[in-house]
This record gives structure tokens, sequence and C-alpha cells, in this order.
């Protein structure tokens, strides 16, 4: 499809991202190799120094990168990180701000802050781990004004294979409640398995006998086919860790109690990845919440 016009001329200036972890930096490196110029930030510089190789600038702090910037993209752990760095970097008036974190309710003060200092706020996180942001096949859930769209939408086409808009008005927090909403059914992918082969190892069933009867079936889909491989490879290469996926499931529970909802698995999911965590796992895989089925391993 033809760039705009607008698109065009964003190539010429400068995508600022503030972030460079698991998604951050495959989302500043994608950009770059697009043909925006980026320039890059993160709290620990070493992870931004990686993408200078890459064609991004990497900028000493987060108000350095966003001068000149007419786009600013926050790709932090939550809401109160993204705040912080938001209010260091103190982009001017005008300013679109892409917000991809996983931030829960948290969105609504990013919202009033972003009214506050009369930055355009488009509430975009996004659906994928390490491998689909590596790949720039994120699902991008966006909700913005429409008059920012077609500068935001050219920069969604490089980090992701689709975006779903599901709102005109990124204050309203319609995306960032949408995520809560599928990191339920990950949290519920990711202990099923986890407790499923958990349990043919304490009956001693073959797990590998488990794997096959689910491969192909109904019950089968990628993302047990990936998981179910990580536990029985014994390989919890990051994809998004297990930290991460508990602090996802405390913004799930605390957005369900303010609607009145009960979440019973999503709470004993929470008590598994956080089990996990005082195991020593906390910086693996979020396969390893496996770990919390065995007493003698927490």
């Amino acid at each position: 499809m033809p760039l705009s016009a607008r698109s065009r001329q964003l190539m010429t200036e400068t995508v600022a991202v503030l972030g460079t972890g698991i998604i951050g930096a495959p989302v500043a490196r994608n950009l770059s190799e697009a043909g925006f110029a980026v320039r890059a930030w993160n709290r620990t510089p070493a992870k931004a120094e990686a993408l200078a190789g890459h064609g991004v600038e990497v900028a000493g702090s987060a108000a350095e990168a966003v001068e000149g910037a007419p786009v600013v993209i926050t790709v932090l752990t939550d809401g109160s990180a993204v705040l912080e760095a938001i209010r260091a970097a103190a982009p001017v008036a005008g300013t679109i701000w892409v917000q991809l974190s996983t931030v829960g309710d948290a969105v609504d003060e990013l919202a009033a802050y972003a009214d506050e200092q009369g930055l355009v706020f488009v509430d975009a996180p996004v659906q994928g781990t390490r491998q689909p942001a590596e790949q720039g096949q994120l699902i991008v859930l966006a909700a913005g004004a429409a008059d920012a769209r077609e500068t935001v939408q050219p920069l969604f086409d490089a980090i992701g294979k689709r975006t779903l808009w599901v709102g005109e008005d990124g204050r309203t927090g319609a995306a960032s409640r949408l995520k809560l909403v599928l990191n339920t059914w990950v949290i519920a992918l990711t202990h099923g398995v986890g407790e499923a082969l958990a349990l043919a190892e304490g009956l001693g069933v073959d797990p590998r006998h488990f794997v096959d009867v689910v491969t192909g079936g109904p019950m089968d889909n990628g993302y047990f086919q990936a998981k179910s491989a990580a536990i029985l490879k014994n390989d919890y290469t990051t994809a998004f860790s297990v930290d991460n996926a508990e602090k996802d499931a405390r913004l799930v529970l605390a957005a369900a109690a303010r609607a009145g909802v009960r979440m019973d698995a999503v709470e004993a999911g929470r008590a598994r990845f956080a089990r996990a965590s005082e195991a020593g796992h906390g910086d693996e895989d979020m396969a390893a919440g496996y770990f919390a089925s065995f007493t003698d391993r927490v």
C-alpha cells in the first residue's frame, strides 16, 4: 500500500521509543528497519545501546529521546514506570503519545496526564511476546482519535501483523481493558498446560503421550505447542517472564474487583506465578509457572 504524504514526512522526522526491553527493543529495531528515524532510551542503558547497530539513535535520557519527535512510544513494565518516563521526557504539547505497555486501569491516570500536557493519547497495548515482536507480528489493540490514525498506522504496520481499532478516543482505555481480557485467557492456557504436565510427572505418565493426544485435535493450538515444548525441553528462555505474568494477573484482578467480577482461576494463577518466582524462576518464561506444582521445588 503506498505511503501517505504524512507517513513519508514522518520518515524524515524522529520517532522516540521509551523502553527497550523484550518488546521495546524489537519495536525500535523494526521501526528503524522499516525506514523510520528512531531514537530510543532505556533505564538500563546497555539494553538501548545494543540497538545502535540497527540504525537506532540511542539517547542518554528520556528528555533527549523525545526532543523534536512528533511521536513518542512508551513500552515499559507497568503504569507507574510509564508515567515516570513520560514525565521525565516531557514531550511538548501536540506530540502523539502511543502507549504500548500493559497498564490495566492505570490507563486512566496516563490519559489524564496526557490531557494536562496537551498530548494526543493513543492507547495501544500489544498482544504477543518476544518472537512475534522480533518478527513484526504483534497484534496492536488501539484506541485513538481519527486524526492521529493516519500518523500512527504506518508505525503499527511496521511492528505488527494486524491492528484492531476498538475506540476513537484513547482516553476511554478501551484497548487496555481488552488487553486484560486477553491476558485472562493467556493465564488460563499457561497454567492449564503446566498443571497437566506436572500431573503427568506426578502420576508417572509419559508427558509426551499427553501432548500427542492433544496435537491435531480440538484442544490443540500454537500456544499449547510452544509452552508444552518449553516444559518438556526444560528450556525457559524468556518470551514473557513469570514476574511480568504475575503483574498482569494482578492488573486483571484489580480491574475485575472494581467491576464486581470474581476471577477465581486468575487468582489461583497469580498465586502460582508468585510461588514460582519465590523459587527463583521470576526472570524465566511464564511457562516456568510449572514449578509451582511441586512442593519440593518451591
